[in-house]
């Protein structure tokens, strides 16, 4: 089938070049399962004018070949020379987009947003992998309920690969697998970021539409050193209500738009934005704050995403290892909501 593909865009000639794109060693990965066809593209050039182009060129060829299929071409720019097998020996090839979600301060229920999202994003039909990269507390492995899990290791083409968790169809790989909750605050600095770049390289990912990156909460080295290693096509910043949070969002804000890093925010989520307790469903009560991480959007051009009442039902899916998305319908209207916009506005850059 892989081969059918290449064999397709064979017929894809790059204008500038003059040649075909698989000769080039445009076709960076191609992947067919489950009713979808996916494409990976990576263009020498950091903006090549002639992208769109042939990314469109390529869809209708597999769309016209594969009419039954979902067809995903996904452009990656920048990058070495054209050569027919990657730069870097890296297992991140099958991943389509990869959305870092980050938040200012701690406390702020990142991670569950994460785990949510990744459910709701799975819901709509993609193919979801989650990298916990947060050292300071990992808490994916709690979310997902596999605790207990233990890597396998499993050699490839004379590589060893790393085998993700699955949970709920979702593959997950986080620095919790790898130390224990009380080594966590010695693991930073160069150990932190020598592990971290071992599993976003070696993890068995396969083909993933949308990786989410749960990234330590703040800023600062460990951040750069992911961002340095991926290719990181949306960010999505978490706070919540207070004038405080709101204000270490700014400084997340800023260093996804530094010019060294350069990485869109697709926008901002205002989580524990309200309680409305079981027995009167109508009533909103603000315990936080209201609308300061809103208020701020619309102030910094950032767009806002959506906001996440406190439910008890998020609370306790994260405590028994089942993200709320998942098994309640009104957590899951919220997040597919979100995840909606956020699948729209990757999709439009890239």
């Amino acid at each position: 089938m892989e081969e059918k593909i290449k064999h397709l865009l064979a017929a894809v000639v790059h204008p500038e070049t003059g040649q075909d794109i698989v000769t080039s060693g445009f076709i960076e990965h191609t992947a067919a399962a489950n009713g979808k066809v996916t494409v990976v593209l990576r263009f020498a050039k950091a903006r090549d004018p002639f992208a769109v182009k042939i990314k469109n060129q390529a869809e209708a060829l597999l769309r016209e070949a594969f009419p039954d299929a979902e067809v995903l071409v996904v452009i990656k720019e920048g990058g070495a020379a054209p050569r027919p097998e990657p730069k870097q020996n890296t297992t991140t090839g099958g991943i389509a987009k990869v959305i870092a979600v980050a938040s200012g301060k701690g406390g702020v229920g990142k991670s569950t947003v994460t785990a949510n999202l990744a459910v709701a994003l799975r819901n709509m039909g993609f193919r979801v992998g989650i990298l916990d990269a947060d050292i300071y507390g990992p808490s994916q492995p709690k979310m997902f309920g596999v605790e207990g899990y233990v890597p396998e290791a499993i050699a490839e083409e004379g590589v060893d690969h790393i085998v993700p968790a699955e949970s709920m169809d979702i593959r997950l790989m986080s620095i919790g697998f790898f130390i224990k909750p009380t080594d966590a605050l010695l693991w930073r600095g160069a150990m932190a970021v020598s592990a971290l770049k071992q599993m976003i390289h070696q993890t068995r990912w396969g083909t993933l539409d949308f990786l989410l990156a749960d990234l330590p909460p703040g800023t600062g080295d460990v951040h750069l050193s992911i961002i340095g290693e991926l290719k990181i096509d949306a960010a999505v910043i978490v706070s919540t209500p207070q004038q405080i949070a709101v204000a270490d969002v700014v400084r997340g804000v800023e260093m996804f738009r530094n010019e060294n890093v350069n990485i869109p925010v697709a926008g901002i989520i205002e989580n524990m934005a309200w309680f409305t307790p079981a027995e009167l469903p109508e009533n909103r009560y603000y315990i936080f704050g209201r609308g300061g991480a809103r208020a701020f959007a619309e102030r910094s051009g950032v767009d806002f995403l959506g906001e996440i009442p406190i439910v008890q039902s998020i609370m306790e899916g994260g405590e028994e290892g089942r993200p709320a998305a998942g098994i309640d319908s009104r957590v899951e209207a919220y997040y597919r909501e979100i995840a909606e916009k956020v699948v729209s506005k990757v999709m439009k850059n890239g």
